[in-house]
């Protein structure tokens, strides 16, 4: 079960709900994936809604990596999203809000 105050957002998965987490070390490799000293210009972008796919997907593979899931990269590039593209996009953005912003703030 996802608790917004540890960070954590749920994502279903081809039919399988992972729970997701921004950790701190999930957070530095989402900057070096990205080639990028800070997540200012990720953040600013989702605040804009002028994000990539690309930005969706390395989100959301550190989220997975942060909450130990044992869904690869790879996989995910094929996987079947509850809620299709627009849940991940959400689920995208709501891992970066918790990652910086306490609930209810």
């Amino acid at each position: 079960m996802a608790n917004p105050w540890r960070g954590d957002v749920s994502l279903e998965i081809d039919g399988e709900t992972h729970v997701m987490r921004l950790t701190l070390g999930a957070l530095a490799g989402l900057e070096a994936e990205l080639g990028t000293g800070s997540l200012v210009g990720l953040v600013q972008r989702f605040e804009s809604s002028e994000f990539s796919s690309a930005d969706v997907l390395a989100l959301l593979n550190a989220g997975l990596q942060g909450g130990r899931c044992d869904v690869d990269g790879g996989a995910l590039l094929h996987a079947e999203i509850g809620g299709g593209p627009m849940a991940a996009a959400r689920a995208a953005a709501e891992l970066l809000a918790r990652a910086f912003v306490t609930p209810g703030a």
